[in-house]
């Protein structure tokens, strides 16, 4: 992607991202990536994959205790995890929700906002445009985090793209306020001109 102009006083604070992916029949990828707005670098990736005769209540219990780990370990600034897919059907999409849901109650539990992003903002935000394939956004996740190869399996590498998708949204919301502010201050100054108002004249 390409780099934004620099705008004066803007110094970004270096941040944790936890990135999520659940997934009902497969394995849920995490990622803990930290970022200073320029480079990204990779703390931690990896996976849960219960047997297939678990129970749906043991799935998510075993995922709330391990997002809860994560969260103790790392101490991150946000957490960021994909939102339901809208073309599932409706039993996958009710208990991909529910696996949402003990995620975000980890990360209320620690006092750690949660965001959701969809597939296509995340790859929109990753690879430029929201129609990206699983193999482009691999290895735009290899070159944001200066990877020599794509982090396996591939539920992992997904939620480093989400943990990115949230660094790069936080970073651009953050340039936007200051920016914002400091229009607002200059007006505040008298170094730009206020709006002029017209009101017209009654008869």
């Amino acid at each position: 992607m390409a780099a934004s102009p620099p705008i004066p006083g803007f110094e970004p604070r270096k941040i944790r991202v936890l990135g999520v992916d659940p997934a009902v029949a497969g394995a849920t990828g995490y990622g803990v990536i930290e970022t200073d707005g320029k480079r990204s670098r990779l703390m931690r990736f990896g996976h849960l994959r219960l047997p297939k005769q678990a129970t749906f209540a043991v799935r998510l219990r075993e995922i709330h205790f391990l997002i809860s780990g994560l969260v103790e370990e790392f101490s991150p600034d946000a957490v960021a995890v994909e939102s339901v897919f809208a073309a599932l059907n409706m039993g996958t999409a009710l208990k991909l929700a529910e696996m949402r849901g003990v995620v975000l109650l980890a990360a209320a539990q620690a006092r750690i906002p949660a965001h959701s992003y969809t597939p296509r903002e995340v790859k929109a935000s990753i690879a430029g445009y929201g129609a990206a394939s699983k193999q482009q956004i691999q290895q735009m996740v290899m070159s944001l985090l200066d990877l020599s190869e794509c982090p396996e399996p591939a539920d992992a590498s997904d939620a480093l793209a989400v943990a990115l998708c949230h660094a790069h949204v936080s970073r651009a919301r953050s340039r936007m306020a200051l920016a914002l502010d400091k229009g607002l201050s200059a007006v505040a100054g008298g170094n730009l001109p206020a709006a002029r108002i017209s009101v017209p004249r009654g008869r």
